[in-house]
């Protein structure tokens, strides 16, 4: 088993997309060499305007979405009408970003009125060229709620009463959205075009080098030999590998095709081996240092430094994985689970060579973070390099440039279609942030929030949970984090809650979607690995993902668990408490003891988790 992951992980990442969407297409290093020089110009470009210093915003930002729209409008392509209809979109959306970057200086200096009908027809083209990227990439949800906002934008002045908004200028408006940095080419454009980008650059080189390998050898020498071992194993794999992909769905299919056979062959149960895979997967996009796309935008959106959004995510993130691990283990008590075979241990020789691979690039980015104190994507740069000269040789230390170009092209193509991908939805999303802000709508619907939960903190964070839920059903999780916090972050914060933790716990029920019935698009791909029915997958998915449910909300019980950093007593304190408490709930849910032990337990938990809260 441990010698087939690295195969895995490279073929799997071409073939799952960030949050929790597949994409539409695979490929490998047998792609066509456009498609490989591509990726590697893209790679170049962001990597250059980090060592560059500063490009202005409506340069760097329009090359960045120039470079998305060949893999959103022609690499996924199968019929003559899409091809055709992709190259007409593709060239009147690089026209578009053309006259964006010749003309910045000249339309920095319009601050936003369009002052001719060639502009006016370049911002309309502009906003429909992005709500097709959009769909082409995830699908309708997302550019319809896009498409929606603008329609506000442009008409709700004529909505009576507090929704409607003042009269704008036709040109003004259009020019706000297109020309400046409040909308396509916004602040969280500008995350994807210089954070997102290089992380998702540096987990596409790691994971197709030795570095997948090691994640699941060290996995399977940790925990191989305990009770229900290959559940576990998946676990600590798809915390190691999701610590840098940052997507559940590139997490389950890659992992998952290794440690779900394994799983069933042991005696797993299909839908519980789904459930395990599923759950840990899921945990990518909250495990640091990396998180996904959403603890990047989340950076821009409450001006905290990344590193102090790492600390405060750890000791929640392994409460998450801690639950699925006890989950696991009674089980494993339950089915009667037994360790990993021998012959699928790796050799402790190849443990600690593999290891190596994704160490050395791992301790270059926490150095250049916390010692030499640069930003986080230029410390992720200097990895890259490191990470990028490991891809010469294997675990035998062989050197080989053959070995190497296959490598290169496996990770440009990676990067290329899941930049494309990431770039469609944040810039779609920029749209609705930038709606948002010029209408104030989003201070319209917050005082909606405020005024149907009375003021009340519980029913404020019931609402903000079921909004989360709904969207995340439809739309990508960075999407729905984004929509969902720009309407109900200003709500909780008015409740008192702290901004950060307010955010974090917006991104935390975002994630429900990826194991929660009827959209769970992680359960959806595990049940197909498996071959098992993706509603009973989904059912022991959501008893053994109990912490998904459960820690957001002990997050604001006990604020001290995001202090870590700060205040380390307190916040290992609730760290503990918590623990004892999720162990309590999973207990209730999962074991197969009697009624009234489950009830104790379950209370037991709830307490621990909640304590006062639920009087407030």
């Amino acid at each position: 088993m441990s010698t087939t992951i690295s195969t895995m992980a490279s073929t799997a990442s071409t073939s799952a997309s960030p949050d929790n969407h597949p994409t539409p297409a695979a490929t490998d290093a047998r792609a066509p060499y456009v498609w490989i020089a591509l990726g590697l110009l893209s790679m170049v470009f962001h990597l250059g305007l980090i060592f560059s210093g500063l490009v202005p915003a409506l340069v760097a930002r329009p090359l960045h979405m120039a470079l998305a729209l060949p893999w959103l409008f022609l690499f996924p392509a199968h019929t003559r009408s899409q091809r055709i209809s992709g190259t007409v979109l593709m060239v009147i959306g690089l026209a578009c970003c053309a006259y964006m970057v010749i003309n910045a200086d000249a339309l920095g200096n319009q601050y936003g009125f369009l002052e001719n009908p060639l502009q006016m027809a370049i911002g309309l083209a502009l906003l429909a060229v992005t709500l097709e990227m959009a769909r082409r990439a995830i699908g309708w949800p997302l550019p319809m709620v896009a498409l929606i906002c603008l329609l506000y934008a442009f008409f709700g002045e004529h909505i009576p009463g507090q929704f409607g908004h003042p009269t704008v200028p036709f040109a003004s408006t259009l020019g706000t959205l297109t020309i400046t940095e409040g909308g396509v080419w916004g602040s969280l454009t500008g995350v994807s075009v210089n954070v997102v980008a290089i992380f998702v650059i540096m987990g596409a080189v790691l994971n197709v080098g030795e570095a997948g390998q090691g994640f699941l050898n060290i996995a399977i020498a940790a925990a191989g030999r305990l009770r229900g071992g290959a559940g576990k194993v998946a676990v600590l794999a798809s915390a190691l590998f999701g610590s840098i992909s940052g997507s559940a769905s590139a997490n389950a299919a890659s992992i998952g095709s290794v440690t779900m056979p394994t799983m069933v062959r042991l005696g797993y149960p299909k839908a519980l081996a789904g459930a395990v895979e599923a759950v840990a997967s899921s945990g990518g996009q909250i495990m640091p240092p990396l998180m996904g796309a959403g603890a990047f935008v989340m950076v821009e959106l409450t001006g905290t430094p990344y590193t102090q959004i790492m600390g405060a995510a750890l000791l929640p993130a392994i409460l998450y994985f801690l639950a699925v691990w006890i989950g696991i283990d009674l089980f494993a008590r339950r089915y009667g689970l037994r360790a990993l075979d021998q012959e699928d241990h790796p050799r402790g020789r190849d443990v600690l060579l593999t290891m190596m691979f994704f160490l050395v690039p791992f301790g270059v980015l926490m150095q250049q973070m916390f010692i030499a104190r640069v930003t986080p994507q230029y410390a992720a740069c200097i990895a890259i390099l490191v990470g990028a000269a490991l891809l010469f040789t294997n675990i035998r230390f062989e050197f080989s440039p053959r070995l190497f170009a296959q490598r290169l092209s496996q990770a440009a193509i990676i990067a290329g279609k899941q930049i494309s991908m990431i770039a469609a939805i944040i810039i779609c999303a920029s749209i609705i942030i930038g709606v948002l802000g010029m209408t104030g709508l989003g201070i319209k619907v917050t005082s909606v929030i405020l005024a149907v939960a009375q003021s009340s903190l519980w029913p404020a964070l019931l609402l903000t949970a079921l909004a989360c839920l709904l969207l995340g059903m439809e739309v990508p999780t960075t999407a729905a984090y984004v929509i969902c916090v720009a309407v109900a972050g200003p709500a909780l914060s008015s409740l008192g809650i702290d901004l950060l933790l307010a955010h974090l716990f917006v991104f935390w029920f975002a994630l429900l979607s990826t194991i929660t019935p009827p959209v769970c698009g992680t359960v959806f791909i595990t049940a197909g690995i498996v071959g098992e029915n993706w509603l009973k997958v989904a059912a022991s998915a959501m008893r053994l993902g109990i912490g998904l449910y459960i820690i957001p909300l002990a997050m604001i019980a006990n604020p001290q668990v995001i202090q870590l950093a700060s205040h380390p007593i307190p916040a290992l304190f609730a760290f503990v408490r918590i623990g004892v408490g999720l162990w309590g709930l999973s207990y209730a849910f999962i074991s197969g003891r009697g009624v009234g032990m489950r009830l104790l337990a379950g209370a037991m938990g709830l307490v621990m988790c909640f304590g006062w809260m639920w009087v407030r």
